[in-house]
């Protein structure tokens, strides 16, 4: 088998070394492995399938001879995305620079791979929560047609970096030892205030914009339109970041143009690649992320008639959004691109 020089940009971040994980648990065929990330992060030493990798601080360069870059997501790839590009490597980009470029296909595998052919060097991956909403929408779009979906997310603390998980552990051990309780990093770093997230709740993630969604919130909307490519479906979306260390769940309502039962919903849903159907009520059997975390599939359940509309359903999705909702997802990418010879 043919392998490639790949760059990881972000290496030392949570998707980056997810990223490691995976490259070794999925063979993926790699001649050299270039560990990049900022001036802070450059040094440092990564044990990775018997070897020791040293960081390098990310320049323009650093991309000659690369085929693949993955890039873990960040402000860094507007500016070395388009260097890895004229250096010859196609890059799939983790960050939501490029996704809504119209010259940028935003792809996931399962649902719209044919859109990865028309990529010039760069391959925008999804936002981690329409990743794992389309792939329960893309096979009910198909047979039933998709008018409306309102969709409510409870998010993971690690969906906002390695220092959020630490915090929400930080805050547990201090409410446990009866300590004061404080907060940086929550809703966002970079804003001016900061809540607790050990036993909350907190309904933002991301910038408000001026219409009173969170631009989370509207990626989530328009992504979903892109990757479905489909404008007509009217989207709201709700996002909440939760208390609980890893994955994402989702609840997802959707209204359809035609009856669709619900044996044929979880017919449909079982048969779609990397989707796993968890619903048994009567035995208390529906998806959960504790128990999806570190799993590869996006798991649906609580599969139910909305009876509020003529033909509505409502779900309860799951998926580790570090794993398909973010490296697993790009690396899928450039599988497919090196088993259609694309790369």
């Amino acid at each position: 088998m043919k392998k490639y020089n790949v760059a990881i940009l972000g290496a030392t971040g949570v998707v980056g070394q997810e990223f490691l994980k995976l490259i070794e648990e999925r063979n993926f065929p790699y001649a050299e492995l270039k560990l990049l990330a900022s001036e802070r992060s450059a040094g440092k030493k990564i044990e990775f399938m018997g070897k020791t990798f040293v960081v390098e601080e990310a320049v323009p360069d650093s991309f000659n001879d690369v085929h693949i870059a993955l890039f873990a997501g960040g402000s860094a790839s507007k500016t070395f995305a388009p260097e890895a590009v004229k250096r010859g490597a196609v890059v799939i980009d983790n960050s939501s620079t490029f996704r809504m470029d119209p010259n940028v296909p935003l792809i996931v595998p399962e649902v719209n791979p044919e859109a990865i052919r028309n990529h010039q060097g760069i391959i925008a991956n999804p936002n981690c929560s329409t990743i794992i909403m389309v792939m329960a929408l893309k096979p009910i779009h198909d047979r039933a047609k998709i008018k409306r979906v309102v969709v409510s997310t409870y998010q993971a603390v690690s969906g906002a970096g390695k220092e959020a998980i630490d915090e929400l552990t930080n805050q547990v051990k201090s409410i446990g030892a009866n300590r004061p309780v404080t907060a940086k990093i929550l809703p966002s770093a970079s804003l001016e205030k900061h809540y607790q997230i050990a036993f909350n709740l907190i309904p933002q993630i991301d910038k408000f914009l001026d219409s009173g969604y969170t631009k989370e919130e509207i990626k989530m909307v328009d992504e979903t339109h892109k990757i479905l490519n489909d404008d007509s479906i009217g989207i709201t979306a709700t996002t909440v970041r939760v208390p609980v260390y890893r994955s994402h769940s989702e609840s997802v309502n959707i209204e359809l143009e035609k009856d669709l039962s619900i044996e044929e919903t979880k017919a449909l849903l079982a048969e779609f690649p990397g989707v796993v159907v968890q619903d048994d009520p009567v035995q208390m059997e529906y998806p959960m992320p504790l128990f999806v975390s570190d799993r590869d599939e996006v798991f649906v359940g609580r599969i139910r008639k909305d009876s509020s509309v003529k033909y509505g359903l409502n779900m309860w999705v799951v998926g580790d959004q570090i794993r398909k909702g973010a490296a697993l997802n790009a690396l899928q990418i450039a599988e497919y691109m090196i088993d259609n010879n694309l790369v």
